[in-house]
């Protein structure tokens, strides 16, 4: 977008004036030439003036910014070049020691410093064989390009990456996801690269199945335009859950790795722990090997969840029912003199979701509206695009009479971090209290078994033995923590200042060009 805006900004100042025939001989820039030829036309009095010439300056118009494109494009070009040449002069492993020393970061500990080597050693890789992997989006010509997508669809052959990607998985809080952004941010700005999370990955897979409904083979097109887009791809909390990704995996990714793909995924679940129990689960298992073959498989040992490190305060989790109004009256604090109002925001696929009272930012819901419907990851991230607050009234206590619900909450808060939006709620437990009666299979079978001696409380009817949440649970938690956490919230507050300080520089670039033309057309 920025080498569109240069393009128009050179086309505008460029030195190329018009003649407008009947108008005193004056001189216009191009962005003014339409408005005033036509005017010239009319109000000259001659019934004569040529069409062609009005086609011949548009054409030319045109000509000017094309090329202008051309020559930034050109520029952008090279400069991707120079960053390619000086990207193998740092990397994930400096920012984070540099992190640490400047106290950005917690100096981690040894499992830590194990993952960021990992990610060092495979970024120090990329680079060397970034021609091979054909990252470099500038590298080709827009003829090459469009020749090489050409054949590669009349004669399909593998081209596999030279590089092997990687799957970290371990505990909650271990630092995974930090880590990723960090080697991420490093990585060379014209690289095709993408960082997602899984839910919203999987999501605009299914939205582009839709679009591409009768193809022959829609998960190779599919496979072909996100391998086009991006050729690195960093999967955030690759958790599968739903059978119908799981039913497509295997074949989505075997076109992927064969279009050269290469994945860096983080995970709390090994790869052979994914959709475990799950329907169908026979079908997966093929993914699981293929996943094992392009990725080298790293465990993240430590128990150190660095979410519970930041200072524990409550923020704006409140526990009881009585906290309600106070609710409502920080969510008017925060709307401030825009009034709340049911909204409606879009959602993949043409759905919509409706927001009971929203303004300013900030949504109003009661759990039930939100978690007790059938709403799914795909709703939370519309939300989230439209809102950076969420006050959420009501979150209870989860077990087997809610666990569809709370699903949707573990999906939720997931969207929520992966969005850095803020969370104000009520609940009728801490985090830890509100997730005790989901347990795993293990955890069942530890569980002191009951006997007729014992008494049958109605707590007991309640515990829900499923594994996905059970592990799922944890992260849920640890998040919670880190959300309420004081630098949560100012990290929180900062990025709103940040977004609305780019708003008010884009708002005074867009005043500056209307004044400027408005002078010009009075010119």
């Amino acid at each position: 977008m920025r080498i569109v805006m240069r393009a128009f900004r050179r086309v505008r100042l460029a030195p190329h004036p018009c003649e407008v025939r009947g108008g005193g001989g004056k001189f216009l820039p191009n962005g003014c030439r339409r408005f005033h030829i036509a005017s010239a036309y009319l109000n000259s009095g001659s019934a004569h003036m040529p069409l062609h010439n009005i086609d011949t300056e548009r054409y030319s118009s045109q000509a000017i910014f094309w090329r202008a494109l051309s020559t930034i494009s050109a520029d952008a070009a090279s400069e991707a070049s120079t960053s390619i040449t000086d990207a193998g002069k740092g990397g994930p492993l400096v920012e984070y020691e540099r992190k640490i020393a400047s106290g950005e970061l917690v100096d981690g500990d040894n499992f830590q410093d194990d993952i960021i080597r990992q990610l060092q050693r495979l970024y120090d890789e990329l680079v060397e064989k970034a021609d091979e992997c054909r990252l470099d989006r500038y590298s080709a010509s827009k003829k090459s390009e469009r020749s090489r997508w050409l054949w590669s669809r009349l004669l399909p052959q593998s081209s596999a990456s030279p590089v092997e990607g990687l799957y970290l998985y371990g505990g909650v809080g271990t630092g995974k996801t930090m880590l990723m952004d960090l080697f991420f941010d490093q990585l060379p700005s014209n690289w095709r690269k993408k960082r997602i999370h899984f839910h919203d990955f999987m999501l605009n897979v299914h939205s582009r199945l839709q679009k591409h409904k009768g193809v022959a083979d829609p998960l190779d097109v599919v496979a072909g335009e996100i391998s086009d887009e991006s050729i690195l791809l960093c999967l955030d909390e690759f958790m599968v859950t739903d059978v119908a990704d799981a039913l497509i995996l295997n074949r989505l990714f075997g076109h992927l790795f064969s279009k050269g793909v290469i994945l860096v995924a983080t995970s709390n679940r090994a790869p052979d722990k994914l959709y475990e129990g799950g329907l169908q689960r026979d079908l997966f298992l093929p993914f699981i090997a293929t996943l094992k073959e392009r990725c080298v498989v790293h465990e993240i040992g430590s128990s150190t969840d660095y979410r519970k490190l930041t200072s524990a305060q409550q923020g704006f989790y409140f526990v009881g029912k009585e906290y309600s109004g106070f609710l409502k009256k920080y969510f008017l604090q925060l709307v401030g003199e825009h009034k709340p109002r049911p909204q409606e925001v879009d959602v993949v696929m043409g759905r919509k979701l409706q927001v009971p009272l929203g303004a300013n930012g900030c949504a109003y819901f009661p759990f039930e509206e939100l978690c007790d419907r059938p709403l799914g990851a795909a709703d939370y991230f519309g939300l989230f695009k439209n809102f950076h607050t969420l006050a959420l009234e009501g979150v209870p206590i989860f077990g087997i009479h809610n666990r569809t619900a709370a699903y949707r909450f573990v999906q939720l808060v997931d969207v929520m971090y992966d969005s850095k939006a803020r969370l104000m709620c009520t609940a009728e437990a801490s985090p830890t209290e509100l997730f005790e009666r989901i347990v795993t299979i293990s955890d069942a079978k530890k569980m002191v078994p009951r006997t007729s001696s014992r008494s049958r409380r109605n707590d007991d009817l309640d515990i829900c033995v499923d594994n996905e949440l059970g592990f799922a649970k944890d992260r849920t938690i640890s998040r919670l923590t880190e959300m309420n956490s004081k630098e949560y919230l100012e990290q929180h507050a900062a990025n709103l200042s940040e977004l609305s300080q780019e708003v008010d520089d884009v708002s005074g670039e867009l005043s500056q060009e209307i004044s400027e033309n408005g002078n010009l057309l009075q010119a």
